[in-house]
């Protein structure tokens, strides 16, 4: 731009002479010039700033990453959560058959097998044998005959020392049984079997707790240890409001510490027990589930767990993940279903059964093999 300074301009217009140029003028017209300067050069810098600010802004606001599942049609079975404790099975105290000076107990925690001792009672060991029948006589010679001879003889030929086929008789084979168990032990050799010097079992056992002092004098029928199979259950004590769901043969969900799931099967339902709890009595129904998978718990010893009994089932229902859901209004759910051009739309549904992180869902535009958005994993 070329600028016309007062010297340059014609003096005939209007008969005005010339302006004197001062120095009070020259610095108001390069002040002029340059503020002129500044507001066209500024204009640049002001949009600059305005586009960098609008892009930081773009950043700064979060992305939500996004993915998809498909509308699914099949059967939603519910779940009612109740806490559970898983522990060892079948519990049982082990009374004194005979009175003495308790010497020995095989450790907490142990595993006590076939033919090996549980305690010992004046030095002398009582011994673990399998078989439904406790024992309630001596064995030896002479004896009648009976069942609990033949779990006998069956507990020796699983040991080796005994090589008939068991029966109901005691006889001189079943003697000589004994006798070279007693000499394997270290035992005196009798071939008898006194009372409350064996102790039948199931199977083999552990030990849970021991219920008197070394050195204390027992008396017949106290209490000398707590043993239990080496199997594990779960125990729940339901509320009565959800007994209806206690149904022997059905199967449940274990969920366990660290995340694991496993299943189970309800094997008995108890009748109603009152319980006291800091000065209120409550009534729940005993609940046994056997584990599905006695592996998944091999390195737990006791430990709470959470149990899902089944409740509600719908079959042949339309259903999306729960997290597909989204608010429409206060009142009303919808999922962002996808287009077959990649682009997505809202539709209202009807909710209906919620079970195991699924939602059964209606409505127009629910068609099963749809996808619908969801939040990226």
């Amino acid at each position: 731009m070329n600028h016309v300074f007062d010297d340059e301009l014609d003096s005939s217009v209007d008969n005005q002479p010339p302006l004197p140029r001062t120095p009070r003028r020259r610095r108001m017209l390069i002040a002029s010039i340059a503020v002129s300067a500044l507001i066209l050069g500024g204009g640049g810098t002001a949009y600059t700033f305005a586009r960098q600010s609008e892009e930081a802004a773009a950043e700064e606001r979060p992305t939500i990453r996004t993915s998809t599942a498909k509308i699914e049609q099949g059967t939603l079975a519910g779940s009612r959560q109740s806490p559970g404790t898983l522990d060892f099975a079948d519990k049982r105290t082990i009374a004194a058959g005979s009175g003495g000076t308790l010497t020995a107990t095989a450790p907490i925690g142990s595993q006590v097998a076939l033919g090996n001792g549980l305690y010992w009672v004046d030095n002398t060991p009582v011994l673990l044998l399998h078989g439904p029948l406790p024992a309630w006589r001596a064995f030896g010679l002479g004896m009648g005959n009976g069942p609990d001879v033949m779990q006998l003889e069956m507990s020796l030929a699983a040991l080796g020392y005994f090589d008939r086929t068991p029966d109901l008789e005691f006889a001189e084979s079943t003697e000589r049984a004994i006798k070279r168990w007693q000499k394997a032990l270290g035992l005196e050799q009798t071939g008898r079997l006194e009372l409350g010097s064996v102790i039948f079992m199931a199977g083999d056992v552990r030990v849970g707790s021991v219920d008197a002092a070394l050195g204390s004098q027992i008396g017949q029928g106290g209490n000398v240890l707590t043993v239990t199979s080496l199997g594990k259950r779960v125990q729940v004590d339901l509320k009565t409001a959800d007994q209806r769901l206690a149904v022997v043969g059905a199967t449940v969900t274990i969920s366990l510490p660290g995340g694991t799931t496993t299943s189970g099967t309800v094997s008995v339902v108890g009748a109603p027990v009152e319980k006291e709890s800091n000065g209120q009595s409550s009534v729940s129904i005993p609940v046994t589930i056997d584990l599905d998978d006695l592996a998944v718990v091999a390195d737990l010893q006791r430990a709470t767990v959470t149990v899902g009994f089944p409740s509600e089932r719908r079959e042949d229902v339309l259903s999306v993940p729960v997290e597909a859901l989204t608010a429409l209004d206060s009142e009303r759910f919808g999922v962002e279903v996808v287009n077959a051009d990649g682009t997505t739309k809202r539709i209202p549904v009807t909710t209906g059964l919620f079970a195991d992180g699924r939602v059964e869902i209606s409505g127009g535009g629910v068609t099963a093999g749809v996808d619908v958005v969801v939040p990226a994993a």
